[in-house]
């Protein structure tokens, strides 16, 4: 992918009733640890985000996901919510350690039964079903053995896959084997901010290979197991990489971030290679020739039906004069141990005149623009779906327990606006899944920050829809932008 400057190009006004194109899927994602709760309940054991945020230190005020958003308890009521939204499809993942508690042998039907609950009264309310089988919450006990660095756990994730197959494929059409594994490889092996908080820069790009390659043995086993119609993806976090200024040094620092930020992933997937500068640039931390079987690159670019984009932010680098990185702007957590290895000088910037979110993240509806276009234009074949986009901010209830958020909105339309330009400027973009349906455990914060469309009160775990939610409904129903923010 290509660095662009899309600051520089003036974003066009919202065009009032902008139409989408016909099938355009309206929908909201949730994930598992964030959402379900019941951590202990029906054969659930411990997935590293079960260990990780229960070490001291680690997650903002000791929050854990041990309730969450009960999710699991009251998904009727929430999927009746959806269905009062207009929500046309949710995107949930499911928790490998509920359904298979070890990461190896079979299924905990307890576990499955939940799902197929789940997905049961999704489709009573006209809701499409779309699941991710991984959103970061590993089996502890597979991360015992050694976790994404050992080749053995993208095995384990291939059978893992069939088994929810196997279990949901008469019902469910769309399936999502991974969600940003540039996450759980740097944030979680990296710079340890996310679970399970190794810095080690060697095992994370272990670990993205082996997350490759899981995606690849997983494509293999759902299609071995799910209906001819089905569809399969994987969703990547992609970075919108710009140089902070046009000189050379500049230049380098996006491409080398782009080369461990989005190539590591798209290369293997799409391409079925690793990209060259890539390889050089963590030729010094890894033995890739010894790490690359015979045989992967060929698994890990099984085709898929369409690739999940997920854009918050754009990120903004530089190569210091000296050589030197300095604070890390990179909206991905504080840590002495950085998740670009290789490229540890690398400064990352913020948009300089932009709104923030409460994450500190500038907001820039053209980087959104420009990512899709890059993408489409690199795999003009492939099908687009944005499988998350939003925004974290303060939110709260109002003296009549209404909660306003015209920040969101505004970031929402603004956002949506970005995606119809995509769609007239001749990107495949079939759908769009709102982050998040539901406010939730936010990882590293806790449930410091809020991105959620409906409020959640965790201590009765009352749910209101905010503005944004009544506005997001409205967007569905019309198909189409209104006019203004």
């Amino acid at each position: 992918m290509t660095a662009v400057r899309p600051d520089t190009v003036p974003q066009q006004a919202p065009a009032a009733q902008a139409p989408f194109p016909t099938g355009f899927l309206w929908g909201a994602a949730t994930a598992a640890y964030q959402v379900e709760g019941a951590a202990a309940e029906r054969g659930r054991t411990p997935s590293i985000w079960d260990t990780f945020s229960h070490t001291p230190g680690k997650v903002l005020n000791g929050d854990t996901g041990d309730v969450a958003a009960d999710h699991f308890h009251r998904y009727r009521d929430d999927v009746a919510l959806m269905k009062r939204l207009g929500l046309q499809a949710y995107r949930f993942s499911v928790s490998w350690s509920r359904v298979q508690p070890t990461g190896r042998g079979p299924a905990v039907e307890s576990g499955l039964d939940f799902y197929r609950s789940l997905v049961d009264e999704l489709l009573l309310a006209g809701i499409k079903p779309v699941a991710t089988l991984y959103h970061w919450d590993l089996p502890q006990e597979l991360e015992d053995a050694g976790g994404w660095p050992e080749r053995a756990t993208a095995e384990r994730f291939a059978d893992y896959a069939a088994i929810m197959a196997r279990a949901l494929g008469d019902r469910v059409s769309m399936w999502t084997t991974l969600n940003e594994p540039w996450c759980s490889a740097f944030l979680g092996y990296g710079s340890g901010v996310h679970a399970p908080g190794r810095t080690e820069p060697a095992a994370a790009l272990r670990a993205a290979h082996h997350l490759n390659l899981a995606h690849g043995r997983a494509t293999e086993a759902l299609r071995a197991n799910l209906p001819a119609a089905a569809q399969t993806s994987v969703t990547l976090n992609l970075h919108q990489v710009r140089p902070l200024t046009d000189s050379a040094a500049d230049a380098d620092a996006a491409r080398r971030i782009d080369a461990v930020g989005n190539r590591i992933f798209t290369g293997p997937m799409l391409k079925g290679a690793y990209p060259e500068d890539l390889l050089t640039d963590t030729e010094r931390i890894v033995n890739w020739p010894e790490l690359i079987h015979e045989g992967d690159l060929a698994a890990i670019a099984a085709p898929i039906d369409a690739l999940g984009v997920n854009y918050y932010t754009p990120t903004i680098v530089s190569t210091p004069a000296d050589g030197a990185g300095d604070t890390r702007n990179d909206g991905h957590g504080s840590s002495d141990h950085s998740p670009w290895p290789g490229s540890e000088h690398v400064a990352f910037h913020l948009a300089e005149g932009k709104p923030r979110t409460a994450m500190n993240w500038s907001v820039d509806p053209n980087g959104l623009h420009a990512l899709l276009m890059d993408v489409s234009r690199e795999h003009p074949d492939l099908p687009l779906m944005v499988t998350e986009n939003g925004a974290a901010f303060d939110d709260a209830p109002d003296a009549d327990g209404r909660v306003h958020d015209p920040e969101r909105i505004a970031y929402l339309h603004g956002h949506l606006e970005a995606v119809r330009r995509a769609v007239a400027d001749g990107a495949d973009v079939r759908g769009y899944f709102l982050w998040s349906l539901m406010d939730n455990f936010e990882w590293g914060y806790g449930y410091a920050k809020r991105f959620g469309a409906v409020y959640v009160d965790y201590a009765t775990q009352r749910r209101t829809p905010k503005s944004s939610a009544h506005w997001y409904g409205d967007v569905i129903a019309r198909h189409a932008l209104p006019p203004g923010a």
